[in-house]
């Protein structure tokens, strides 16, 4: 299992270019089983959920042609089967999300309940409730998700219970091919669902007020291929520009898209750094001082991001003052702070674990810590480089999932890492 060594003490200073969007890329995957023609899809991040969404999509029968630029083209006429398997999905949460266009399109799937990072309960109820008002039947079959449809769905009204990410997502592809008009209120207004309605829109379906909390979708009966090109990356592009707060650097990633990061970017300002925006990108630059500590509240976008809150967390861990972060979004998403004490922070948790006390200390200490989730990795890699020492991540096929050649890109910004592997 591989590992990255970390020689902490180096202020990060470069440029890089933001990836496509993981959390965009992997939705056009699962929407171009929605077509009757090709889809091609561009920007898209070399990332291990990237492959198992491929791998997901091959298993169905579909033809996933990859060029070397990582632009994939789609054939999703060639289907044979409708069943995802759960060896599968059980690797990535997101996967799931191919029920939806199977059933609008074909009337008919068979998906295993899904899996993904241990931080908490996330169910899938109201993907099934959406569903369900769209006129399919449903049945839970040993672990997995019996859907089945007599002719085409019908539109609807339906309102989520509470603002849900990947439910806004499922529902508003089924409803692109169901009969008739479907508006569903309390949808999550993040950026990667306008993208995914972006690229529906330009497949031939019809919607509207994507980026609200209200969308609305009139069904057509049938979609064709398109060329469309991935959003950068949000939360790879913050985490960069964070790790440059940490560690008292200057870092700017080109094509990063502020509009995307606003209450990030404040925050940054918050705790000292020098914010620059321009037209190819997003620079910040702490002029190597310590940041100042800096409280968060997550919560769905456009507040701040639950995505960001350990990254936040190490910096906060280094910063001159106390702060408050607080988790609203999932259960069990402090797994990384033990770890983070163990290199010297100073960390307690309140509220039953979803309100962290963090007091600045002036340096952290290199220590091997493990990796629990995608996000919490990456957070131990900025306390490895704003640490003194070295520091050992285990368990870095979490960071593999989402982030794009990690230990590349931060050599790029001077940072002394390499991957390794255990003996």
């Amino acid at each position: 299992m591989d590992k990255l060594l970390i020689k902490g003490g180096t202020q990060l200073r470069g440029e890089l270019r933001a990836s496509g969007a993981k959390n965009s890329a992997v939705l056009m995957l699962a929407a171009s089983l929605l077509a009757n023609e090709p889809v091609t899809i561009e920007n898209v991040p070399h990332l291990r959920d990237i492959t198992t969404m491929i791998e997901l999509l091959g298993s169905l029968g579909v033809e996933v042609i990859v060029d070397e630029k990582m632009s994939l083209e789609i054939h999703a006429n060639t289907i044979k089967t409708y069943t995802a398997d759960y060896d599968l999905v059980r690797k990535m949460r997101a996967s799931f999300l191919v029920l939806g266009p199977l059933l609008a399109h074909y009337g008919q799937a068979v998906v295993s309940l899904p899996g993904g990072c241990a931080i908490g309960p996330r169910p899938v109820d109201q993907h099934l409730k959406g569903l369900q008002a769209l006129g399919a039947k449903i049945e839970m079959e040993e672990g997995y998700v019996n859907a089945k449809v007599d002719g085409r769905l019908q539109g609807a009204h339906f309102m989520f219970d509470f603002c849900t990410v990947g439910g806004t997502e499922q529902i508003l592809m089924a409803a692109t091919l169901a009969e008739g008009q479907t508006v569903l209120e309390n949808c999550a207004r993040e950026p990667e669902i306008i993208d995914l309605a972006n690229c529906l829109n330009e497949m031939g379906a019809d919607i509207t007020g994507h980026g609200t909390d209200t969308i609305t979708i009139n069904g057509v009966e049938s979609m064709h291929g398109c060329t469309h090109r991935v959003i950068p990356d949000r939360v790879e592009s913050a985490t960069y520009l964070i790790a440059a707060a940490a560690t008292g650097g200057c870092v700017k990633v080109k094509e990063a898209r502020p509009e995307h990061l606003e209450v990030v970017l404040n925050k940054l300002r918050e705790a000292g750094a020098k914010v620059t925006i321009s037209d190819d990108g997003i620079e910040v630059d702490m002029e190597g001082r310590r940041p100042k500590a800096v409280s968060i509240v997550t919560a769905p976008y456009p507040s701040f991001p639950t995505d960001l809150q350990a990254q936040m967390m190490v910096l906060n861990s280094i910063a001159e003052g106390t702060a408050t972060v607080k988790e609203t979004i999932f259960e069990n998403r402090f797994m990384h702070v033990h770890e983070i004490i163990r290199m010297g922070a100073n960390i307690r948790l309140e509220g039953n674990n979803t309100i962290a006390i963090v007091e600045g200390v002036e340096e952290l200490k290199g220590a091997p810590v493990m990796a629990n989730d995608l996000r919490a990795s990456v957070s131990l890699v900025i306390a490895g480089l704003a640490a003194k020492g070295d520091t050992v991540v285990d368990r870095i096929y979490h960071i593999d999932r989402g982030y794009e050649q990690v230990e590349e890109k931060l050599r790029l910004l001077g940072a002394d890492i390499e991957r390794v592997q255990s003996r």
